[in-house]
């Protein structure tokens, strides 16, 4: 594993949570495709994944067969999101040099064929509109931006003093974008004029991502914290503009927050978190109850998530790359979380 091995492992920090790790005992030891902090992961299609790093490089790779497929190098700073775009088959890489990247997979070409620049702080925040013409990124310099994927041209933008964006995601069926940020909201913007269509109440700590549900009806949001404080993730109702409850368990920062596809079953629907305590949440959506947990010992802070209709989930991890995850659900419905590789 190269420099993570010689990093000094300090499980206080991030508290004990051993008890919660179900017994895996055929975990697999992949091929490991960074050399430093995974700061982001996403998914490509079955078995595959794109990840970006401190390391500066995005890799696409294929777990199934433990093959890294492409790897692009071109950031001048960390990596701190990546996409996929169906659509356009490329890859969308956000970093601390201010850029986005586009890469086109597939090809023989590693040099991007699109850059997407303006922003003049870190781009925490990048997503794409279904049909992959839109690309909406965020910053820490308080702008949100929409460009035109073709010519790279930054169509509309808005400025709001202390919008620190810490993430941006499409919201489905609507010419709509959820943001979180530094000042502790979640805002709803609308494509079409760039303009504030909603702005909720805020929380009592900073808001470090969001997802949306695939119908569009619920976003939630992750909360930083310490000690049990915040730490919390939110789900909203975008219909009623209202939240509607919280999911509490982690010790640290909750650093990623994601639907799940449905698993066979399990009809209920279930939420993913991910923390800096080093430990994974299931969560049962309308409940609210942790439904299982798996605690990656030695990991670090858990970065980000991205999960796959057959209960794969990969998460991203300070100090020990990507922990590939399986969720399954017996004939009872019970649920079990388990480690599979790591790469």
């Amino acid at each position: 594993m190269g420099k993570r091995h010689s990093k000094v492992k300090r499980p206080s920090k991030y508290g004990d949570t051993r008890s919660e790790r179900p017994v895996c005992n055929d975990v697999q030891k992949l091929t490991t495709i960074h050399s430093d902090n995974v700061t982001c992961v996403d998914k490509v299609g079955p078995g595959i994944s794109i990840s970006g790093s401190a390391d500066k490089t995005i890799v696409q790779y294929n777990w199934l067969e433990n093959k890294v497929q492409q790897k692009w190098i071109g950031h001048d700073r960390d990596v701190t999101r990546v996409v996929y775009g169906s659509k356009v088959n490329g890859v969308f890489s956000a970093s601390r040099d201010r850029t986005v990247y586009l890469w086109q997979c597939g090809g023989a070409q590693n040099t991007p064929i699109r850059k997407y620049q303006g922003h003049d702080l870190v781009v925490m925040g990048t997503t794409i509109n279904p049909d992959n013409t839109l690309l909406c990124t965020g910053s820490r310099d308080n702008y949100i931006k929409l460009w035109d994927v073709e010519t790279g041209i930054c169509s509309l933008q808005r400025h709001i003093s202390r919008n620190l964006i810490t993430y941006v995601k499409w919201i489905s069926h609507e010419e709509s974008v959820a943001q979180t940020s530094e000042d502790k909201c979640l805002r709803i913007w609308d494509t079409r004029t760039l303009e504030e269509s909603h702005v909720f109440p805020k929380k009592q700590y900073i808001q470090t991502c969001c997802d949306v549900s695939s119908d569009g009806n619920y976003c939630v949001t992750s909360s930083n914290g310490f000690d049990g404080q915040g730490c919390e993730t939110t789900l909203w109702d975008l219909r009623q503009n209202r939240g509607v409850c919280e999911y509490k368990g982690h010790n640290q920062t909750t650093g990623c927050c994601l639907f799940l596809p449905s698993i066979p079953y399990q009809p209920a629907p279930l939420i993913a978190t991910s923390s800096h305590d080093s430990t994974v949440k299931i969560w049962n959506r309308d409940t609210k109850e942790c439904v299982c947990s798996l605690s990656l010992d030695g990991a670090g802070p858990l970065t980000s998530l991205t999960a796959y209709e057959d209960g794969s989930i990969c998460c991203a991890s300070f100090n020990s790359g990507i922990h590939l995850l399986c969720l399954m659900a017996d004939a009872s419905g019970q649920l079990t979380l388990t480690k599979k590789a790591q790469y």
